[in-house]
């Protein structure tokens, strides 16, 4: 008998968490409740993208969905917080993973570690420099369960410090998704790639036209 949460699961945690934050966001921004349950939703992705690039098989394949992904989504993601198609204040959230596993990518195939300290300031000076959700301290939240993935508290020690310490305001309800983390069972579950993929444009999308009415 499995015991724990599957990846699936967290993914579906994690997507649950951020519909609610975003329906406060664009629809009920008065309701300060809806934005403190989505604060969850960033710490699980940031955890799953780093368990997906331990086991995908192609992780230049991996980078490519997401950096796709980034792409299509601007336009609703800006049509659904800015009303505008394009809207450089702000990126969506899927530039920040993409950068995050470029950044991996970079760790993992750079040789010297002065080199690789280059490529992680770089990717976290650029997420910065594009305004990407969760910016640099998105990236050290990967980067948290990267280098800590098999010293526990460390990990979850980093995440509440990134969290409540760095970013503060509702981002301190954040470190309440290491729950469902720890419950983690290391099985991947269900395949619903084209779903996880395709429900964030698409939501942005419906948010936003529901918001027109």
């Amino acid at each position: 008998m499995n015991i724990g949460i599957n990846a699936f699961t967290l993914k579906m945690i994690a997507i649950v968490a951020m519909l609610i934050d975003h329906i406060g966001a664009i629809l009920f921004p008065q309701i300060e409740i809806l934005r403190i349950i989505g604060r969850i939703a960033f710490p699980i992705f940031a955890f799953t993208l780093v368990e997906g690039f331990f086991y995908t098989k192609d992780v230049k394949k991996y980078m490519m969905r997401l950096g796709i992904l980034a792409l299509v989504s601007e336009i609703p993601f800006d049509l659904a917080f800015f009303g505008v198609p394009f809207a450089y204040v702000h990126q969506n959230v899927f530039f920040t993973l993409f950068l995050g596993i470029l950044m991996l990518y970079f760790i993992v195939n750079t040789p010297k570690d002065f080199r690789k300290a280059l490529c992680v300031a770089a990717m976290i000076l650029l997420a910065d420099y594009l305004r990407t959700d969760y910016g640099s301290w998105g990236l050290l939240m990967i980067l948290c369960y990267y280098e800590f993935r098999d010293k526990k508290w460390l990990k979850y020690g980093g995440i509440c410090v990134i969290n409540i310490l760095a970013m503060g305001y509702s981002q301190v309800y954040a470190p309440l998704a290491l729950i469902p983390i720890a419950l983690y069972n290391g099985k991947e579950g269900l395949k619903c790639k084209k779903f996880f993929y395709g429900f964030y444009p698409v939501h942005l999308l419906v948010l936003y036209i529901i918001s027109l009415f």
